[in-house]
């Protein structure tokens, strides 16, 4: 028996605060559907027009489903009517209940952003996290990525950025740097003391489907390397051997959801801990 392929579709998640909530409502939701295999566009700690803008942008660019956790009637309205103004699929994923809920207390909504996190030590571990996460985001502020706790490393499209976003939310401090062919690598990965590095691949055929989807969200047919056969399977060598060049742990994205990788990740940064302990 053939087994079907799975249907690739965009989802962007939009949240003013840590997006966990909407982030698992998500997933809870596709784990409910045989054979699919969102995309996920993560956007937390939007709380400004301006942010909400890059990240209308960023829908237009790659349509999909829009699941949103906004607190702020302004930025609802203009997600909202964004959205229905292009056909595209927009749900607040906790009006329900908190309608519900109002009704029964027979109370108004505080509209209080971020509400629902007790602000002790630990929220602020995770939001200082977030931030790192966001601002070292595919090599960026590379000086600064001693401060890490772990490294991702791999060619594009292997869940670098959502990785190291569900670690944040985890209160793991995590970077993320692309291998790009006949480019550098930061010499903060090889420095004394440097973070723990963790290699991510994946096969060659997962790679091109996810690429393949990719450029057709974003409307692109023009014939590129990005996914040629030869030039990705080249691409996922050139990286195996660096990480094998290094001695850096690998982890196989290939059938693994983002949460499995940071498990594995997690898993891999406690054995380091214990050894350093």
């Amino acid at each position: 028996m053939t087994q079907s392929p799975g249907v690739f579709f965009n989802v962007h998640l939009v949240s003013d605060s840590t997006g966990e909530t909407l982030a698992g409502v998500m997933r809870a939701s596709c784990a409910q559907f045989d054979n699919i295999l969102p995309i996920e566009h993560s956007y937390f700690l939007v709380r400004s027009p301006r942010q909400l803008e890059r990240v209308l942008k960023e829908i237009e660019s790659a349509p999909g489903v829009v699941m949103f956790t906004l607190s702020t009637v302004d930025q609802r309205e203009r997600l909202e009517s964004f959205c229905q103004e292009r056909d595209i699929p927009c749900v607040a994923v906790l009006d329900s209940t908190l309608d519900m809920m109002s009704r029964y207390l027979q109370m108004e909504l505080n509209h209080r952003i971020g509400a629902g996190r007790v602000l002790n030590a630990d929220y602020f571990r995770r939001i200082d996290a977030l931030n790192f996460a966001m601002t070292h985001d595919d090599g960026q502020q590379t000086p600064e990525l001693r401060d890490a706790e772990v490294i991702l490393v791999g060619v594009s499209r292997t869940s670098k950025t959502p990785t190291t976003v569900y670690l944040a939310n985890r209160g793991v401090k995590a970077a993320n740097v692309p291998i790009v062919p006949h480019v550098a690598l930061p010499n903060a990965l090889f420095e004394p003391g440097a973070p723990l590095i963790v290699g991510l691949t994946i096969s060659a055929d997962r790679l091109i489907s996810i690429r393949r989807n990719r450029l057709a969200a974003m409307k692109e047919d023009r014939a590129t390397t990005y996914v040629d056969e030869e030039a990705v399977r080249a691409e996922i060598i050139h990286a195996q051997k660096t990480y094998e060049k290094h001695g850096w742990p690998v982890v196989d994205v290939s059938r693994r959801s983002v949460e499995e990788t940071a498990a594995a990740v997690m898993n891999l940064l406690a054995s380091r801990r214990a050894q350093e302990a």
